[in-house]
């Protein structure tokens, strides 16, 4: 299975980066086991990484591999539109079959 690398910016400690946080943790328990890595970076500690992958609102999450690059935002509370949105849903199916 490929390992995926996750990339998700938040603002500060609010409910909603809390929430997008927790949602992630779990969905990525459950859904991928160990084979991910997880980055969370608070764009007021490190503005100038937003600023280079351009976000514009937050939470987004950013999943970096495996190919292609994709973005949600919003607080990751829809695991179907995640897994879908993510190219995830794939590799949720072929682990439930086999």
């Amino acid at each position: 299975m490929s390992r995926f690398r996750l990339k998700l910016y938040v603002t500060g400690k609010t409910p909603r980066s809390e929430r997008a946080i927790a949602n992630l943790h779990q969905i990525c328990k459950e859904e991928l086991g160990g084979q991910y890595e997880l980055i969370v970076i608070d764009v007021l500690e490190k503005p100038q990484l937003a600023e280079q992958e351009k976000i514009l609102a937050t939470p987004t999450l950013i999943k970096e591999l495996p190919p292609p690059i994709r973005r949600i935002i919003g607080d990751l509370s829809n695991k179907e539109k995640l897994l879908l949105g993510l190219d995830m849903k794939a590799v949720t199916n072929a682990k439930k079959g086999g």
